[in-house]
């Protein structure tokens, strides 16, 4: 593992500066619904706040504003599962560069629209593992690549979440972080063992959507097969990058089933009052079993990652599953 690959909180509060104005300092609240619902004091950072509704707004902008002029004017690619997508969309027409997102059609079609309306051209694939193959023709063909999660200027500004959070919550003992690629969980984990070391950091991830769970078991990033219906974690595999921080940074990776992931949903509804996607949802289930791990004097902080999820899909996901 090279240690120089790790963010510093340098990079993390220069991307701060550079991305004010044009994205949400996001909301930490205490959760009194989820504090009785899970037994434990629950703070919340609640990124499904931010301007498009994810965190990822906040990794589109940093990238975007770093591009030279040559860059900007050929354009620029993503791969999604939906909220890169949309990020890169929204804040690419707010900056006036051309954008082109690529997205599996299991995707929700929400997003695919979002992306659309605003201004970008959407290109659709079979499945997750051919959006990054047609991603990585279209940067040969010229256009300008913003990763979801593979960019130093991306898990920076990722970063700035924990950032905020650490100035908000000083509290807490142990924060919880949903994993995809591993760009938003790398750049918060940077963030608090520089500002607050002796909090522990957790991944979560869903069965079938588990990249970076069986990177860390096969010592660096491996492709892994995606049958998640949560497509916004879906990554085909983490990057080197990602990996190392989470290798480094991160107490343990959970797993939960989708069906917990879509129950976590529904509780965040009910409980928080908050509209999640089952990205975010993952985080309950798991936050049960970190305070079974750690017992009594836990206060668990939990980044809500985004709200891109519409009531139809989620009601779909909960009767598939026996949830109501």
């Amino acid at each position: 593992m090279d240690i120089a690959n790790i963010t510093d909180i340098q990079a993390i509060e220069a991307a701060a500066e550079r991305i004010a104005g044009h994205v949400v300092r996001t909301p930490t609240v205490a959760s009194p619904g989820l504090t009785d619902l899970l037994g434990g004091p629950v703070t919340t950072k609640l990124e499904l706040l931010q301007r498009t509704g994810s965190f990822k707004a906040r990794g589109a902008t940093a990238k975007l504003l770093s591009l030279s002029e040559a860059e900007r004017a050929a354009g620029v690619v993503a791969v999604s599962g939906g909220n890169h997508g949309i990020a890169l969309a929204v804040m690419s027409g707010a900056l006036d560069v051309k954008a082109t997102v690529v997205m599996p059609r299991a995707a929700p079609a929400r997003a695919a629209r979002i992306a659309e309306a605003a201004g970008a051209t959407v290109r659709l694939t079979e499945d997750m593992e051919g959006a990054f193959a047609l991603m990585s023709r279209l940067e040969a063909e010229g256009l300008t690549l913003v990763h979801p999660y593979d960019d130093p200027v991306v898990v920076a500004a990722q970063g700035t979440v924990g950032l905020e959070l650490a100035e908000d919550a000083d509290e807490l003992t142990d924060v919880l972080v949903s994993i995809g690629g591993g760009g938003l969980i790398a750049g918060v984990a940077a963030a608090l063992r520089a500002r607050r070391p002796g909090v522990r950091i957790w991944g979560v991830e869903t069965e079938g959507a588990q990249a970076m769970s069986e990177a860390l078991a096969a010592g660096g990033p491996v492709p892994v097969a995606l049958s998640s219906v949560v497509s916004t974690l879906s990554a085909p595999s983490v990057c080197e990058l990602t990996y190392e921080h989470v290798s480094a940074l991160v107490t343990e990776v959970l797993v939960v089933s989708d069906a917990e992931a879509v129950r976590g949903t529904l509780d965040l509804a009910e409980h928080a009052k908050v509209w999640a996607e089952p990205a975010a949802g993952c985080l309950l289930p798991a936050a049960r079993r970190v305070l079974e791990r750690v017992g009594d004097g836990a206060r668990l902080g939990l980044v809500v990652c985004g709200g891109n999820a519409s009531p139809w899909d989620v009601m779909s996901w909960a009767d598939r599953f026996g949830l109501r």
